[in-house]
């Protein structure tokens, strides 16, 4: 079995590559910090193979796709992804371009170009890891959440495609709440709720996409609040998002 994770250099990355290598994997790890990949790799029992990429680039989306498309992956994960807050007016664009080009273009490439050999040999998984943000509008991480509701959108209804096709090919979106990794600190962002480790989500979304779940969200809080979020108007929800966006300065 062999996995391709972005992102794998820390975080919830990490943990997945580090927990598929206990499932017995051979793992592709993709991120652009050598130093830290290389500590990642030399965590790991089985066989396995570091690519710097930096999916902010378009091209690098495709080349990674050609250098890994005979490997005989049977599991593609998109996991790498950042975020910026701040009011839209203040954010630089540049940064909020590039966070499009990692959290949607590259994930949006590589569920392209591999589930068309996934789906012409009949197997195969994807797991592309969202947000608790997929479900709703994001005050102060305006662009961060409308990414995410991308890539999750996006995931729900290749699954639905899948499903009717009756393939044997399976895509997974995972939506966990707050995470304790490098995102806070790229985003500049306290969490004001205990966030769920890494190891924890990672675990979560292997066993689940293992089981071809639809999709997978963790956190108490983050289930609650998406149920109650059904009986609130849109305006509301608003109000609650910024308040609660502005306790993470």
């Amino acid at each position: 079995m062999k996995a391709l994770v972005t992102g794998a250099s820390s975080g919830i990355g990490k943990d997945i590559a580090l927990y598929l290598d206990k499932l017995g994997y051979e793992v592709i790890l993709v991120a652009r910090n050598k130093d830290k990949l290389d500590e990642v790799s030399s965590m790991m029992k089985n066989k396995n193979k570091i690519i710097l990429c930096d999916l902010s680039v378009e091209e690098n989306c495709y080349k990674l796709y050609e250098d890994t498309k005979d490997e005989d992956i049977d599991l593609l994960v998109n996991n790498a992804g950042f975020g910026v807050f701040g009011n839209f007016v203040d954010t630089p664009l540049e940064d909020e371009v590039n966070m499009v080009r990692v959290n949607d273009i590259a994930p949006h490439i590589l569920t392209k170009l591999f589930l068309k050999d996934f789906v012409k040999r009949d197997s195969g998984r994807i797991l592309n890891v969202c947000s608790s943000a997929a479900f709703y509008s994001g005050p102060l991480m305006a662009t961060y959440y409308a990414s995410k509701g991308y890539i999750y959108k996006l995931t729900q209804a290749i699954y639905e495609e899948l499903r009717k096709m009756k393939s044997n090919v399976h895509i997974t979106s995972l939506c966990p709440g707050p995470v304790s990794t490098n995102f806070q600190t790229v985003a500049n962002v306290k969490f004001n709720t205990k966030p769920l480790t890494s190891e924890y989500v990672a675990k979560k979304a292997v066993d689940g996409i293992l089981r071809n779940k639809r999709h997978i969200v963790l956190g108490f809080n983050m289930r609650v609040s998406r149920f109650l979020s059904r009986f609130i108007p849109d305006k509301m929800m608003l109000k609650i998002a910024y308040k609660a966006q502005s306790m993470k300065k």
